[in-house]
């Protein structure tokens, strides 16, 4: 059975003012149909360098991604990114920055009654369908963030990105953007790979957490297999053995590798990926 999809031996090298930095080494992963990955490590690390990669918006010095068993080297609608920061075009109503996506998508396959109706569709599956009249300065910010979610959502992808999606929420609204995203995935079986700095939100959500060396040159150190069943329910899993093992193990990686950390090669490295990103960011912003 072939692997859906494969991260195969990337490396990343950037020019700085500092001569040349390798930010990743050799990273391979393969990923099945419908797993749930964490990426977790130390800021500065590359998981999001990995992520633009996956999503096509960098290009590896070395190794390459297949999905599906083609190769990934430009950004596609197979790859739905879901940033930090919502990226909601402000002028636009809650419908209507989800149906700019829909039209790009589907504009040649599906009649307007189809998009219209499948706009709606992926806003209700965030339950924001209440508000598809309001413009994003007049929702909070998880509520932008599930907005975010159904513009993902809504161009089908066969791999969900996200980069920290809920860093910026409170913790009540963070919980339940995970509740909800955990639904999600059980209903769509979408295959997704999460940026997240939170112990406790990789081990509820994930198959599988994969934790990252310190950069420069950093690399998979190692990958914790979840075994808990689903569906998960975080107040059960509180005091569940299991649930504390995997949440020490991921902890007395991060303490160890925290002795190794070089805070000016990690901003060095950051800064590097930004200045590449720039452009293809902002498009992407709208």
């Amino acid at each position: 059975m072939n692997t859906y999809l494969s991260l195969e031996n990337l490396s990343i090298t950037f020019d700085t003012d500092n001569g040349p930095l390798d930010v990743l080494d050799d990273i391979s992963l393969k990923i099945d149909k419908g797993e749930f990955i964490s990426l977790i490590g130390h800021s500065g690390c590359g998981k999001s360098t990995v992520l633009n990669i996956v999503a096509g918006m960098l290009q590896a010095t070395s190794g390459g991604v297949l999905l599906e068993n083609r190769e990934v080297d430009e950004p596609g609608p197979d790859r739905a990114v879901v940033f930090q920061n919502h990226s909601l075009l402000p002028w636009l109503t809650v419908y209507d920055n989800v149906r700019l996506a829909v039209d790009q998508v589907f504009r040649k396959t599906r009649s307007k009654q189809e998009r219209h109706a499948w706009t709606l569709h992926n806003l209700e599956l965030v339950h924001m369908g209440h508000a598809m009249d309001r413009r994003p300065d007049e929702i909070s910010g998880g509520m932008k963030q599930r907005v975010g979610i159904a513009r993902a959502l809504a161009m089908e992808p066969k791999v969900l990105l996200m980069d920290e999606p809920f860093g910026a929420l409170d913790s009540l609204t963070r919980t339940h953007m995970q509740d909800s995203l955990m639904e999600i995935q059980a209903d769509l079986n979408n295959t997704v790979i999460m940026i997240t700095h939170d112990v406790d939100e990789a081990v509820l959500l994930s198959d599988r957490i994969v934790m990252m060396s310190n950069g420069p040159s950093a690399t998979v150190g190692e990958i914790l297999n979840i075994e808990l069943e689903r569906p998960r329910n975080r107040l059960a899993l509180a005091d569940a053995p299991s649930y504390n093992h995997y949440r020490a193990e991921v902890l007395r990686f991060l303490h160890e590798r925290h002795a190794q950390s070089d805070v000016p090669v990690k901003k060095s490295a950051e800064e590097s990926a930004e200045e590449v990103l720039k452009p293809t960011l902002k498009i992407a912003a709208g």
